[in-house]
């Protein structure tokens, strides 16, 4: 079986590069995957009013690239279980970059949803073979970083927004924008790869199955995932289009609410590995949960300006620790290899991302995007809920 976790610490040999600069090179793909998805986000609004998409057809054509990730999820766990996620990352990456261009050369709608689901396929390729890799890196390195690899993520997700805001006031079009970032991003996969973990290819003996039957625990993590992750597509797919049609934020300001829940959800990464370590991860669960609500509602509640910025900054800390401690206690499973591990996990996680952005999408279409948020807020209620009744999580 392939990168498990007693061969990552036993085997302080599998690479002659220090653990900083292999922690370093793990982060840098945790952040290109960022730029990449949030390059794509923060032009979303140009995109539906250039393709003259209303709220249901956008939510209808956002659904393709969460459908592309799930469809590919068992295939890509067996995968990276066969050949190691540095082979499959850098596969992967390269393609996800790729995909990015594609979106840019849109004119209509179904052509949007085939470059999605491309986008979703590549990137779900990243999302396992990452943090497969993320696991095997924080067992490598000798204490819990999980936390801070996903915050790389956030800031990198940060630093495409910025770039999409100045490409925005630049007048470029989101073709010229996605060809800039898809260059740096391959530039970056060139000179960090070689430091990624080997980990080692699966014997002939010990090919995992395509489908297996899915632990309780695992399916109890991967439920917390969906909701964290459900309320992380309202934010990445419908903030900037929530600030322009329900905020009435001028058109240089509807990036804003992206921007301030992404800020907040880097920096709560990057403070989450000492607080999880202090208040352990049950407690911390249950308050990200809350925090979630909470920042929902007031946006919800008080759809102005400062106070939905308020409300996205809380959604931020809310969802910041969440999907990094579910995969970090699916990765450490030794019943299964954390490839299928984070695959099973990821599976029932990513239907938040199926099911989040077209479900705001029909119920805006039905009532108001302000309903669309109410209901994601309650998701959080339901993190808080759940995490009480699992007994595993400590």
């Amino acid at each position: 079986m392939s990168e498990t976790i007693a061969q990552i610490s036993t085997d302080q040999s599998i690479t002659p590069y220090s653990r900083k600069r292999v922690r370093f090179a793990i982060s840098l793909f945790y952040f290109g995957q960022g730029v990449v998805f949030a390059s794509w986000a923060s032009r979303i609004p140009d995109l539906k009013s250039t393709l003259n998409l209303s709220d249901a057809a956008l939510g209808s054509i956002l659904l393709a690239l969460p459908l592309g990730q799930l469809l590919t999820m068992p295939i890509s766990g067996r995968l990276t279980t066969i050949f190691g996620s540095r082979r499959m990352l850098t596969i992967g990456a390269p393609l996800y970059a790729l995909s990015l261009i594609l979106l840019g050369l849109a004119t209509v709608g179904w052509q949007l949803a085939i470059f999605l689901f491309l986008l979703g396929i590549s990137g779900n390729i990243c999302n396992i073979a990452l943090n497969t890799q993320g696991v095997a890196g924080e067992t490598y390195y000798g204490k819990p970083i999980m936390t801070s690899f996903h915050g790389a993520w956030s800031v990198g997700g940060f630093t495409g927004a910025l770039v999409g805001l100045l490409m925005m006031n630049f007048h470029l079009t989101p073709f010229i924008h996605f060809c800039i970032i898809a260059a740096i991003v391959w530039v970056h996969i060139i000179i960090n790869y070689r430091f990624l973990l080997p980990g080692q290819k699966s014997s002939t003996s010990d090919k995992p199955k395509l489908f297996t039957k899915p632990q309780g625990v695992l399916v109890q993590l991967g439920i917390i995932g969906f909701c964290s992750m459900a309320t992380e597509g309202a934010m990445f797919d419908w903030s900037g289009v929530y600030f322009k049609e329900i905020v009435k934020a001028p058109q240089s300001l509807v990036i804003l609410g992206y921007t301030s829940f992404m800020i907040m959800m880097a920096t709560g990464r990057f403070l989450g590995d000492k607080i999880i370590a202090k208040y352990g991860r049950k407690r911390s669960l249950q308050v990200s949960g809350i925090i979630i609500s909470t920042g929902m509602f007031i946006s919800v509640i008080f759809p102005f300006l400062v106070p939905s910025v308020i409300g996205f900054m809380l959604v931020g800390i809310g969802v910041s620790g969440i999907v990094p401690m579910v995969y970090s206690i699916a990765g450490a499973n030794t019943k299964v290899s954390p490839g299928i591990a984070l695959a099973m996990v990821s599976g029932v996680s990513y239907f938040g991302f199926l099911m989040g952005p077209p479900l705001i999408g029909y119920i805006s279409a039905l009532s108001s995007l302000r309903y669309s948020y109410a209901v994601i807020g309650c998701f959080g209620l339901l993190i808080t809920f759940i995490v009480a009744k699992i007994s595993a999580i400590r």
